[in-house]
């Protein structure tokens, strides 16, 4: 039985995000919600909630029930509460006086500390903040849950935690997940539905099956459309041939053939459908401009601290040479940024790096940090591009354009630009750079599916060599070439990241 049923739903703002989409939500649906950024994900949830009216179409409950939502930002008001207030302040009154020690059963399901539950929302980090918003929806009792983007900021033990915490959900809670994670999506959801603009397909399928299976879809449709089209024009020619002859002859039967034949044309064009060509949210591109170096980096047993000279770890003898792509993989707090930000020091800064970590002088920088701190938000896109780069403004305008910075934008803060705009102005600066080396913590932090794949592509395309740091198990998967593991206060290299991602799902890594 359906408890949320959806028919002939449409939100069109300054274009369609979606149209005709007709959906039932069962208990036991896992449903994943995949779209390019600001394609309607939230838009839908936020109609399913009941928080945004939809522009035609309808939504209809089951009487009583009750949703829950997780949306992706931390209001405000949260901020100064502490954790543990900012999950009682969701109860009523009444619950909040007699029922306060649901919050406890709450934090002890989400394993949350006992040191942080009296720390302020505003002294979370953002993994924590989004267990907060989890927390704080779940502690209602809901019938239904949604959630948007909830993997945002976790690390890997908390994505396990969720995952795992998904999974024991009672089968009659339907769940309704929009997200960017391939593999979350693959261990938590039964069911996808991929949001466009005209037609919105849904497979009883995981993401990874049923991307494989629209991604056919979608080909058996162009090749459907592309044979349509190519009958439809042998028709003209053929119709074009009988008129000449008929002209000359004065045949009347051959000009009734010539009308019929223009008119199958016409009726196939006009039902003739192209494939859906998804809207790109900006190109992502790389550049590599080489080096003729072997070796780039050169690791001789540094030893890594913390900025009050804790040690950390110490690397032994390793090196990274042209054309790697390792990950470096641990725990949080083991040390994986303090690395990446030694190298860095040693790129840029050569005379504050210790004498045990070398780097080619021929070396190029090409620097994220999962903040996208290099870019001001104060700043707008057209002058930080301008700034950093001798471009005139036309060109600027172009580049930033075709990274998915429209006219509108490129005047206005950075701080007002989406997440996934950030992302990719911040790997556009990356290229414009030219560089031969790069660094990069949490790279897919904010790129939809679509620009997680195109910079998959751009990495193995160009043979770029790359230290990075991630928690994107399927960016990992497909892009890593050797594994770095810190475990044990050592560096160590290890075959693949298996070992590592199945402890952190059972708690015991990061």
């Amino acid at each position: 039985m359906a408890l949320i049923n959806i028919r002939n739903l449409a939100v069109t703002l300054s274009t369609a995000l979606f149209s005709n989409l007709n959906l039932s939500i069962a208990a036991g649906d896992r449903l994943g919600i995949v779209a390019a950024n600001g394609r309607g994900k939230s838009t839908l949830l936020r109609s399913i909630g009941g928080s945004f009216e939809p522009t035609t179409g309808e939504i209809t409950r089951s009487r009583g029930l009750t949703i829950g939502h997780v949306e992706q930002n931390v209001p405000a008001a949260l901020l100064p509460l502490s954790f543990h207030d900012a999950v009682l302040s969701a109860l009523s009154s009444e619950q909040a006086d007699s029922e306060s020690w649901r919050v406890d059963i709450v934090l002890d399901q989400f394993d949350v500390p006992e040191a942080l539950r009296q720390r302020t929302v505003a002294e979370l980090s953002g993994g924590w903040q989004r267990l907060a918003l989890l927390a704080r929806v779940w502690v209602t009792d809901p019938d239904a849950l949604l959630l948007d983007e909830p993997t945002n900021h976790l690390d890997l033990a908390k994505i396990a935690r969720l995952e795992s915490w998904l999974n024991a959900l009672p089968r009659d809670v339907p769940v309704m997940i929009a997200s960017h994670d391939r593999a979350f999506l693959d261990a938590t959801t039964n069911r996808t539905l991929f949001l466009r603009p005209e037609q919105s397909p849904i497979f009883a399928l995981p993401y990874s099956q049923a991307r494989a299976a629209i991604d056919e879809l979608d080909a058996s449709e162009e090749r459907r459309y592309q044979r349509d089209m190519k009958v439809a024009q042998q028709l003209r020619r053929q119709a074009a041939k009988l008129n000449n002859i008929g002209i000359n002859s004065g045949s009347d039967l051959l000009t009734v053939k010539t009308k019929q034949l223009r008119q199958r044309a016409d009726r196939l064009e006009d039902a003739a459908k192209p494939a859906h060509q998804e809207r790109s949210a900006g190109a992502i591109r790389l550049a590599n401009r080489g080096t003729h170096a072997k070796i780039l980096v050169t690791l001789d047993d540094v030893q890594v601290e913390t900025p009050d000279g804790t040690p950390l770890f110490r690397t032994g003898r390793r090196w990274i040479c042209q054309g790697d792509r390792i990950v470096l993989l641990g725990e949080n707090g083991a040390g994986k940024t303090r690395l990446v930000n030694l190298i860095r020091t040693a790129i840029e800064e050569p005379a504050r790096a210790p004498e045990t970590l070398k780097v080619t002088p021929s070396l190029v920088l090409g620097y994220s940090d999962q903040a996208l701190a290099g870019l001001s938000d104060k700043e707008t896109p057209l002058a930080a591009l301008s700034r950093r780069f001798s471009l005139s403004d036309p060109k600027v305008r172009s580049l930033l354009a075709g990274a998915g910075v429209g006219i509108d934008m490129q005047d206005k803060p950075v701080g007002r630009l989406s997440g996934g705009q950030k992302a990719r102005l911040a790997m556009l600066v990356l290229r414009l750079r030219e560089p031969n080396f790069y660094l990069l913590d949490e790279p897919t932090n904010h790129l939809d599916i679509e620009g997680q794949e195109a910079l998959e592509d751009e990495l193995m395309k160009n043979e770029v060599s790359c230290l990075l740091v991630s928690h994107d198990r399927s960016f990992v998967r497909n892009v890593g070439d050797r594994f770095w593991l810190i475990e044990r206060r050592r560096l160590v290299e290890v075959e693949d990241p298996e070992d590592f991602f199945a402890a952190a799902a059972q708690g015991d890594g990061s």
